[in-house]
């Protein structure tokens, strides 16, 4: 016989709620949001989740549960969005960014810092919102935030390019045939999944215009997974190694700072600690702490080495994150 929802059959949705690398928050003290098909199906899935998680939400359907995902995921893009069009806009202003978010946080409420970044990335922000931007379209809406959200975002990493084809061109050198090397190419900091990152976008606009690059990112040793058809000859691509970074650094033309991991930076004692604001250095752009990396990780992946390379680097570094210290003296580029 048929199976019966509910009787025979329980069906909901809980929405995934994660931040890969966050150390902050373990997956069992994240609130986990349950929506059944019907009342039954809701009660059940909660009873299964209660054995792994400390709180469990039960909502009125599957629809609130789903919704509720897209709207989490909708106010960040829209957010980053907002902050990465400011950028834009004030930087033809001679305004610096960074030093008005600095400036707007100093209010106590009604402000939730997001910073801006090259785009946006994994697999959540970028694709999350448009599915509802195609259910709105079959009820005769139109969601114009999220997708002028889109049409920014996308937009960055090309925005990234023009500032290393400037910084360049100041430099008296083309575009075509100079060597660049990117830093981090993790869609953010501290973790190596590559998903969407807009890394993999600066590269492929940067490889049309025919310079050479290369990259540095010892948390993503080589390029691998799923990629798209543009993308395919990112494939089994190697980060330049720890012995190799100094004359790597040395040999470029230009470097684009795009995910600086912590591991970038010599580790503090243990005592001290360095707690990273992920907004800062971070895709997803949104201002909370981000996880801090423990001076054994940054050792083991050359933690300090960069740092060094870079403080006798001679050319154009366009950096995307605001996260080279000026006390270093580089020609930097904020893009």
């Amino acid at each position: 016989h048929a199976l019966v929802v509910g009787r025979d059959l329980f069906l909901a949705f809980s929405p995934e709620r994660e931040d890969p690398g966050n150390q902050s928050h373990q997956m069992s003290s994240i609130p986990k949001l349950v929506g059944g098909l019907d009342e039954p199906s809701g009660t059940a899935a909660c009873a299964l989740y209660r054995a792994a998680f400390e709180s469990v939400l039960q909502v009125r359907n599957s629809e609130v549960a789903e919704a509720a995902k897209l709207v989490e995921n909708i106010y960040r893009a829209v957010n980053i969005a907002l902050v990465n069009e400011l950028k834009m806009v004030l930087a033809r202003m001679d305004i610096d960014i960074w030093e008005v978010l600095d400036a707007a946080e100093t209010k106590p409420f009604g402000f939730h810092r997001f910073n801006p970044g090259p785009g946006w990335g994994g697999h959540c922000i970028p694709v999350d919102p448009f599915y509802l931007t195609w259910k709105a379209r079959s009820v005769g809406m139109h969601s114009h935030f999220i997708e002028h959200a889109g049409e920014i975002n996308i937009q960055m990493p090309a925005y990234v390019v023009q500032h290393v084809q400037s910084a360049l061109n100041e430099a008296r050198k083309p575009l075509n045939a100079s060597k660049v090397l990117l830093l981090g190419i993790a869609y953010k900091p501290n973790i190596g999944d590559t998903r969407e990152t807009p890394a993999f976008v600066i590269w492929k606009l940067l490889s049309e215009s025919k310079a050479d690059v290369s990259y540095y990112d010892p948390l993503v040793p080589r390029i691998s997974g799923h990629l798209s058809e543009d993308l395919h000859f990112l494939l089994g691509k190697e980060s330049v190694s720890n012995t190799d970074l100094p004359s790597a650094v040395a040999a470029s033309d230009c470097i684009v700072v795009v995910t600086p991991h912590a591991c970038f930076l010599p580790p503090l004692p243990a005592a001290a600690g360095r707690n990273f604001a992920e907004g800062a250095v971070a895709t997803s752009g949104a201002g909370k702490a981000g996880p801090a990396v423990s001076p054994s990780h940054s050792a083991a992946s050359g933690g300090g080495l960069l740092a060094g390379c870079l403080k006798g680097f001679a050319g154009p570094v366009v950096d995307t994150r605001n996260w080279i210290p000026k006390h270093w003296g580089l020609n930097v580029y904020r893009a």
